[in-house]
C-alpha cells in the first residue's frame, strides 16, 4: 500500500502537486485566520473590560460600552464579508506604475473615502514567479496593525487583476522629496533616519523583514511622517511565500527564522539585511556626508565591515556627557544622537519641528 502511494505520487504532474500544495496552504490559512479573528476579539474584549475597571465605571454604563463595542464587532464583521468590486470604486488618476501593474487614486462611491488603489496583472505576475512576493506582501499588510506600515483596507481581484485597497498617503515619497530639495538638512536627516529605523523594527517585531528598502517606499503622510510601503521583496517564510522563488541569495534567511525565539545576536544579524540598505539611504539624504569609500564596484564588499553593535541600543550616558573625542568613536553615535532628539517620535500626531521652521 505504502508503494502504491508512493507511486501515485510520483507519477502526478508538477501542475498537479502545485495545486495540491496550494490548496492545503488555503485550508492552512483559512483555519489559521479563523484562530487568528478569535483570539483578536478576546483581546478587545478584555482590553475593553480593563479599561472600563480603571475608570470605575457602574454596571449601567458598562452595560452600555459593552452594547456599543458588540455592535461595532457586528459592523466589522459584515464590513470582512461585504464582496467588493471594481464597481464600487471611482477612478480619478493614476498616481503611479510599476512592473506589474499601477496605482491609482480612487474613491469608493457610498462613502466618498479616497484610497490608492494597486492594480496587479495576473499574468505577469505568474509568468515571472512572483506569487510568492505578492502573497507575503498581502500578509504583512493584513496582519501589520502599525503607525509605520501603509494600511491596506481591502483586497479583491478579477480573472485579469489584483486590487490591493490601499491608504492614500497625499505627502508623496522620500525620492520625490529628495528630487526637489536635492540635500535634506541634517536635522531632516536625523529625523528620517529615526523614523525608518523605527518602521523597520515595527516590520521585525512582526517576524517579517522589508528587504527592499529604498526612498521611492518610505512614503509621507499629511505630517510628513514615514510608512513603509511595497513589500514585494517582503518576507515571513511562511510556506505560502515560496523561498524558491527568491533567486537573490542575497535576499535569502534561513528557514527557521522566527524573530520572537531569537536571542540577541540572532537579531543584531536580522538587523544587518536592513542596515545595508539604511546606510546607502542615508548617503541619499546626506551626499556630502557619506561614511563610506566606494571607488569601484568591488569596494562595495566593504559594507560588510558595519560593527556589530545594534543600531538601536541607547547609550550608557546621555549624549551630553560624552567628549567630542568619545562621540567620534562611537559608530552608533549619530542615530542614538537622533534619538535623544527627537524622544517624541512614537507620538506621530504633530508636525516635525524642522518642518515647522521651514528647513525641510
Amino acid at each position: 500500500m505504502a508503494m502504491t502511494s508512493q507511486t501515485s505520487c510520483s507519477s502526478m504532474s508538477n501542475h498537479t502537486k502545485e495545486r495540491v500544495t496550494m490548496a492545503k496552504v488555503t485550508l492552512e490559512n483559512f483555519y489559521s485566520n479563523l484562530i487568528s479573528q478569535h483570539e483578536e476579539r478576546e483581546m478587545r474584549q478584555q482590553k475593553l473590560e480593563k479599561v472600563m475597571d480603571q475608570e470605575g465605571l457602574g454596571d449601567e454604563e458598562k452595560g452600555l460600552r459593552r452594547s456599543e463595542h458588540a455592535r461595532k464587532e457586528t459592523e466589522f464583521l459584515r464590513l470582512k464579508r461585504t464582496r467588493l468590486g471594481l464597481e464600487d470604486f471611482e477612478s480619478l488618476k493614476v498616481i503611479g506604475r510599476g512592473a506589474f501593474g499601477e496605482v491609482r487614486l480612487v474613491q469608493k462611491k457610498d462613502t466618498g473615502h479616497v484610497y490608492a488603489m494597486k492594480i496587479l496583472r495576473k499574468a505577469d505576475m505568474l509568468e515571472k514567479e512572483q506569487v510568492g512576493h505578492i502573497r507575503a506582501e498581502r500578509d504583512i499588510l493584513v496582519e501589520a496593525d502599525s503607525l509605520w506600515v501603509v494600511k491596506m483596507f481591502y483586497s479583491f481581484q478579477d480573472k485579469m487583476n489584483l486590487y490591493l485597497i490601499m491608504e492614500f498617503l497625499p505627502g508623496g515619497d522620500m525620492m520625490t522629496l529628495l528630487m526637489k530639495k536635492d540635500t535634506l538638512t541634517e536635522e531632516a536627516t536625523q529625523f528620517y533616519i529615526a523614523e525608518t529605523v523605527l518602521a523597520i523594527d515595527s516590520i521585525h517585531q512582526m517576524s517579517f523583514i522589508h528587504r527592499d528598502i529604498k526612498p521611492d517606499n518610505l512614503l509621507l503622510d499629511s505630517r510628513g511622517h514615514v510608512k513603509l510601503s511595497d513589500f514585494g521583496l517582503c518576507t515571513g517564510l511562511k510556506k505560502a511565500h515560496r523561498t524558491e522563488f527568491y533567486r537573490n541569495l542575497n535576499h535569502s534567511l534561513p528557514s527557521d527564522f522566527t524573530f520572537q525565539n531569537m536571542n540577541s545576536k540572532r537579531k543584531a544579524e536580522t538587523w544587518k539585511r536592513n542596515r545595508r540598505q539604511l546606510v546607502v539611504f542615508f548617503i541619499y539624504l546626506r551626499p556630502a556626508a557619506i561614511p563610506i569609500e566606494i571607488k569601484s564596484i568591488d569596494d562595495t564588499s566593504n559594507f560588510d565591515e558595519f560593527p556589530d553593535s545594534d543600531i538601536l541600543q541607547p547609550s550608557v550616558a546621555p549624549v551630553s556627557n560624552h567628549t567630542e573625542a568619545d562621540l567620534k568613536s562611537k559608530d552608533w553615535v549619530f542615530i542614538n544622537y537622533t534619538y535623544k532628539r527627537f524622544e517624541g517620535l512614537t507620538a506621530r500626531g504633530g508636525i516635525p519641528s524642522y518642518m515647522k521652521t521651514g528647513k525641510r
